[in-house]
C-alpha cells in the first residue's frame, strides 16, 4: 500500500503550482500554509510575493485562486484582509483521504516512510553496575525508548546502545572484599530475582566501602586490584564479570516493570571501549586536536572558561595516565561512526552534562569523527521533581528508589482501575493487567508530554488521573471507542464520502490527517511531547465528537451510522499507534 498524502501536503503542492502558474516570476514560492481558526487553512505566501514582485496583494491571491484545478479538494476559497487565502476543503476530500488512510494493508495508516533515512544510534537508560536506580534514570529510559520506536516507525535503522557504568576504581574495592569473602553473591537457588540480586549487590558495597574507608591495608589490596583489572587479569576479570552479571538481573527486572525491552547485545558499558582508548588519545595527540597541559592531555576551547576565566579543557587523559570519561565517550563516537556506519548519534543524557557533551562533540568534528554528514545530538532532559518544587527525594532525603516509584503508581492505578472494573464486568486478572498498564502509561505520559528539557513534578494523583492530560484520558478514550463498537452489533465501519459532515466530524477528521505529519516532526527534532500533545488533542476532540454527534442512534440512517463508526474505529487505530510508539499500552476494556 503506497503512503496517503495529508490534506495539507496535497493542498500546499496545488496552491504552489497555481503560484508558479499565476505568477511565473515568482520562481519557486512558499504558500505558507498553516491551520485556521477562520477556514480550515490559511495561506499567508502571497504577502510576501507582492512585496517582491511589487504588486497588490489582493489581485495577486486573486489570480493564484483563478490558477487552482478544478478537484474535489477544495470546497470554498475567498481573500482575506490585505491578500490572505481562508479555504475551507470539502466534506468528500477528507472522507476519502481517510479512508485511504483506514485501508493501508501494512498498518500504518497511511504514514510515509522517510526518504532520506539513515542510521541512527542512540544512547539511552545508562544505570551503573552494583547500584541501584533511582528516579533520575527514568527520563532517559523512558525518552529513549520513544525516540527508538517513533524512528524505527518512520523508516529509520536505529542501534541501541545503553552506557552502562561498568568501570572504575570502586571495582577494585568490591572484587577484593567479594574474594576475602567469597559466598558473598551467592543465591539459595540458582535464578535470584532482581530484588534478591539487588540486594546482595548493596549489602556487598556496604560492607566493602565500611572496610575501605577504615582499614588502610584493604585499602592498599583494593588498589591493586584495579590495577589487576585494568592489565586484564583473569581472576579479577571473571568476577568483575559477576558483578557485572548479577546487576543485570536487576536491571532487567526493573526495565520489565517498565514493560521495556532490553536487549543484552545493545548493553554495551564503559568497559566496552577500553581497548581503543589509547588509540582514541594518540589520534587525538598526533592531530594536534588535544595536547599536554601540566602532564594531561587536553583539549581546550575559546568559549569554556572557569570562574576565574581561565580555560576550562576537557581532559582525555589525566597527569596520572588515568582515562577520564572523555576519552571513553570520544571512543564510543568513533565505534559509533566507523564501525556502525551511523549518520545520526543522539545521546539521551540529564541537561546538567551538557557543557561535558558539547566539549565532546566538538573535540569529535575537530578530529574529523563527526562533521556534515555524521552528526551528534544531546537529547537533554530536566530533573523530576516533587510535588514541592524540589528534586524528587523520600522524607529522609534519599534520592526515590525507582523501583518503589513504579510499585507505587501501580498500585494507585490498581485502585482506580477496581473502582470501575464492577460497572464492566473485568475479571482479578484483568484488574492487576490494565492496573499495570495504567500506573507505568500514567509514569511515563507524564515524563514524554513535557518538553525534555524541562523539570516536571511527580505527581502521581494527577497522573492517574481520568480528567485533564493524562495518559488515563487516553486509554480511556481508546477503551470507549473499543465498547462502541463491540455494541454496533451489524453496523460496521465504512466511510461514506458522499454525506455532509457535522462540525465536530470534520474537527475530528482534519485532526487524523495530520498524525503521520507529527510523526515527522517529532523524529526531526527528537522531542516525543509533540506526539504526547496531537494525542491528548485527537481524545479532547473525540470527546467533543461524542457530545454533538451521537453514533449508534436510531434516529440516524444507516450510512450516517457506518461513517461515524469509521471515524471513531480510525480514532482507535490512531490513537492505539500514537500510544504504542510512546511506549504506552491501551486497554480494550477501562
Amino acid at each position: 500500500m503506497a503512503s496517503v498524502n495529508s490534506l495539507a501536503s496535497t493542498l500546499q503542492q496545488q496552491l504552489a503550482d497555481a503560484l508558479t502558474a499565476a505568477l511565473p516570476d515568482a520562481g519557486t514560492a512558499d504558500p505558507l500554509l498553516r491551520r485556521s481558526d477562520r477556514a480550515d487553512f490559511q495561506a499567508n505566501g502571497i504577502l510576501a510575493l507582492a512585496k517582491k514582485l511589487k504588486g497588490n496583494p489582493r489581485e495577486l491571491a486573486a489570480q493564484v485562486t483563478a490558477a487552482l484545478p478544478a478537484t474535489d479538494l477544495i470546497k470554498d476559497i475567498e481573500v482575506s484582509g490585505p491578500g490572505f487565502l481562508n479555504i475551507t476543503l470539502s466534506d468528500r476530500s477528507i472522507i476519502e483521504t481517510l479512508a485511504a488512510r483506514a485501508a493501508d494493508d501494512e498498518g500504518r495508516l497511511g504514514v510515509p516512510y522517510n526518504s532520506a533515512a539513515g542510521t541512527t544510534v542512540i544512547d539511552y537508560a545508562q544505570p551503573n553496575v552494583a547500584k541501584e536506580m533511582h528516579v533520575g534514570h527514568l527520563r532517559s529510559a523512558v525518552i529513549g525508548d520513544a525516540m527508538v520506536q517513533i524512528l524505527e516507525f518512520t523508516g529509520e535503522s536505529v542501534v541501541r546502545r545503553h552506557h552502562i557504568g561498568d568501570w572504575g576504581t570502586q571495582f577494585g574495592m568490591l572484587i577484593q572484599y567479594l574474594i576475602e569473602h567469597p559466598g558473598e553473591l551467592n543465591h539459595e537457588d540458582d535464578k535470584a530475582d532482581g530484588e534478591a540480586a539487588m540486594s546482595s549487590l548493596n549489602r556487598l558495597y556496604k560492607a566493602s566501602r565500611a572496610l575501605f574507608d577504615s582499614d588502610e591495608e584493604f585499602k592498599d589490596r583494593s588498589r591493586n586490584r584495579v590495577v589487576a583489572l585494568q592489565a586484564g587479569d583473569p581472576e579479577t576479570l571473571a568476577l568483575w564479570q559477576r558483578f557485572v552479571d548479577e546487576s543485570k538481573i536487576y536491571f532487567y527486572s526493573v526495565f520489565d516493570k517498565l514493560d521495556m525491552k532490553i536487549n543484552d547485545p545493545d548493553i554495551v558499558g564503559e568497559s566496552g571501549y577500553n581497548d581503543m582508548l589509547e588509540e582514541t588519545c594518540r589520534i587525538l595527540e598526533e592531530t594536534g586536536v588535544a595536547v599536554r597541559s601540566e602532564g594531561a592531555l587536553c583539549v581546550f576551547f575559546d568559549d569554556v572558561k572557569g570562574p576565574d576565566g581561565n580555560p576550562t579543557p576537557l581532559i582525555v587523559k589525566k597527569t596520572n595516565g588515568g582515562y577520564g570519561y572523555a576519552a571513553t565517550d570520544l571512543s564510543a563516537i568513533r565505534d559509533r561512526v566507523q564501525n556502525l556506519k551511523a549518520d545520526t548519534l543522539v545521546y539521551v543524557v540529564d541537561v546538567r552534562q551538557s557543557l561535558h557533551f558539547k566539549m565532546v562533540f566538538e573535540t569529535a568534528r575537530r578530529a574529523g569523527w563527526l562533521n556534515e554528514d555524521v552528526k551528534a545530538h544531546q537529547l537533554a532532559f530536566g530533573t523530576v521533581l516533587g510535588k514541592d518544587g524540589k528534586p524528587f527525594k523520600t522524607r529522609e532525603g534519599v534520592t526515590v528508589r525507582l523501583e518503589d516509584l513504579l510499585d507505587e503508581a501501580v498500585e494507585r492505578a490498581t485502585a482506580v482501575v477496581r473502582e470501575k472494573a464492577e460497572k464492566i464486568g473485568l475479571s482479578e486478572e484483568e484488574i492487576v493487567e490494565n492496573g499495570r498498564y495504567v500506573g507505568i502509561g500514567a509514569v511515563k505520559y507524564a515524563d514524554l508530554s513535557t518538553s525534555a528539557v524541562r523539570d516536571y513534578k511527580f505527581d502521581l494523583d494527577q497522573m492517574v488521573s481520568l480528567h485533564g492530560d493524562t495518559s488515563v484520558y487516553l486509554q480511556y478514550a481508546y477503551a470507549r471507542i473499543r465498547s462502541i463498537l463491540r455494541k454496533a452489533g451489524d453496523a460496521k465501519p465504512v466511510a461514506h464520502p458522499e454525506l455532509e459532515l457535522a462540525p465536530a466530524e470534520r474537527a475530528l477528521g482534519l485532526h487524523l490527517d495530520q498524525f503521520g505529519e507529527v510523526l515527522s516532526e517529532v523524529a526531526a527534532g527528537c522531542e516525543p511531547h509533540k506526539l504526547a500533545a496531537y494525542l491528548y488533542q485527537l481524545a479532547s476532540h473525540l470527546t467533543t465528537f461524542y457530545d454533538q454527534c451521537h453514533v449508534l442512534s436510531d434516529d440516524n440512517p444507516a450510512e450516517v451510522v457506518e461513517n461515524r463508526l469509521f471515524l471513531v474505529e480510525l480514532t482507535a487505530r490512531t490513537l492505539h499507534q500514537g500510544m504504542a510508539l510512546l511506549g504506552i499500552r491501551t486497554p480494550e476494556r477501562l
